[in-house]
């Protein structure tokens, strides 16, 4: 998908800068061309040496500079590539896209363009979520700007949350979905997926068997159509997929925090496995055994994540799915949990020990919609993934 594919690159100023040079390199593996444009932050992290020298070609740096305008000026050099990506995209980047300022060259390029813009923010968690950038994002995605990331994670200033550049790989798998005809290009979709684990103490704690692999595949199948994927796991047995932006969670209370800061979408697909209750007050030391006694497990409910989501008031995704995983009486069950939840669709399936379908490789479901019940011969689980991609993108077409 990328050979001779044209990238213009604007390297933003942040530690991650160093990123880019990996994804200069991930891209001309693939064939692309790549463009480099430095910023003057960004050359206090990387040099125009070694951004040159990957990319083989001359790295662009000052908008006043006689012999560029005279060789290609500002505006062709935006207009010749097939795809701008900013990586890093500081909130100083993302703040003058927002409000059409241009007064270097990397911002005036991005506004002299009608080429399609895919941004990899990176940034202090503090700066992502304050309400400033916020707005900008709301903005940037109103004006159709692509988004892959941030992650969340450990930052080099020593804080730990949301604002971790994607990995060059995610990246370059959005690069390729940008540039495809996928029917879920522009969408941005949640999926949870994989177990969620309820502390009893400090080493023990509440969980169930799902692997996370359907979670997974139906992440990837998503983001192979061309689909921005937010994708917030449980502590899962495989890892996740690449390609996609990746939240991290333990329990029900942090999953349902993580989905609600990364709407709005335009789909949520709820396939986690996620614990129904947890335990009220978990012991802050390990609880230890006594001769003669039991401990007693006071347990309070889990917050419904789907049902939150299915019956917001503003900003509900157009299509949410949610996942039923039965034992007895599957499709009544599950007819009765779509319309108590308030979701649009219901992926069913039996997951008794006989069938092997919890944390097996395959899955054996039921579409339950509007339109009734509709059975699915039994496949693998990314068979399933791709099937149910398909029809997602069908309904948001």
């Amino acid at each position: 998908m990328l050979a001779s594919k044209r990238i213009l690159l604007i390297i933003g100023g942040g530690i991650a800068a160093f990123k880019a040079l990996d994804l200069i390199r991930r891209l001309r593996e693939r064939g692309a061309q790549v463009t480099p444009v430095l910023t003057r932050a960004g050359e206090e992290f990387v040099t125009p040496l070694s951004v040159s020298a990957l990319a083989g070609n001359k790295v662009f740096r000052d908008l006043f500079d006689l012999t560029d305008e005279a060789e290609m000026g500002h505006i062709e050099l935006s207009r010749s590539a097939d795809l701008i990506v900013v990586a890093p995209a500081t909130a100083d980047l993302m703040a003058k896209m927002a409000q059409g300022h241009a007064d270097d060259l990397a911002s005036t390029l991005l506004l002299a363009t009608d080429t399609p813009v895919l941004i990899a923010p990176a940034m202090n968690v503090r700066m992502w979520q304050h309400p400033a950038t916020q707005r900008n994002i709301t903005t940037l995605k109103g004006d159709g700007i692509g988004f892959v990331g941030p992650a969340e994670g450990d930052m080099a200033c020593g804080e730990h949350g949301p604002g971790r550049m994607a990995e060059p790989l995610e990246i370059v798998t959005a690069i390729d979905a940008a540039l495809s005809d996928g029917p879920l290009r522009g969408k941005r979709i949640v999926v949870t997926s994989g177990p969620t684990y309820e502390p009893i103490d400090p080493v023990r704690y509440i969980a169930n068997r799902s692997s996370g692999a359907q979670g997974t595949a139906i992440a990837r199948a998503l983001a192979v159509l061309g689909a921005e994927v937010i994708f917030v796991t449980g502590p899962a047995d495989v890892a996740p997929p690449e390609g996609v932006t990746v939240v991290k969670v333990e329990t029900a209370q942090q999953m349902l925090e993580a989905v609600q800061g990364v709407l709005p979408a335009d789909a949520a697909v709820f396939a986690a496995a996620v614990a129904d209750w947890r335990v009220a007050s978990a012991s802050s030391s390990k609880i230890k055994k006594t001769k003669g006694g039991l401990p007693v497990l006071e347990f309070a409910e889990n917050p419904d994540i789907l049902a939150t989501v299915s019956q917001m008031e503003q900003g509900r995704p157009d299509l949410v799915v949610g996942f039923a995983a039965e034992t007895d009486h599957v499709i009544e069950n599950a007819t009765a949990k779509c319309a108590r939840k308030g979701c649009d669709w219901i992926v069913a399936n039996d997951v008794s020990h006989e069938t092997g379908i919890m944390g097996g490789a395959e899955n054996d479901i039921t579409l339950i919609s509007d339109a009734g019940a509709e059975d699915w011969p039994r496949m693998s689980k990314s068979d399933v993934a791709a099937r149910l991609a398909e029809r997602i993108a069908q309904a948001l077409a």
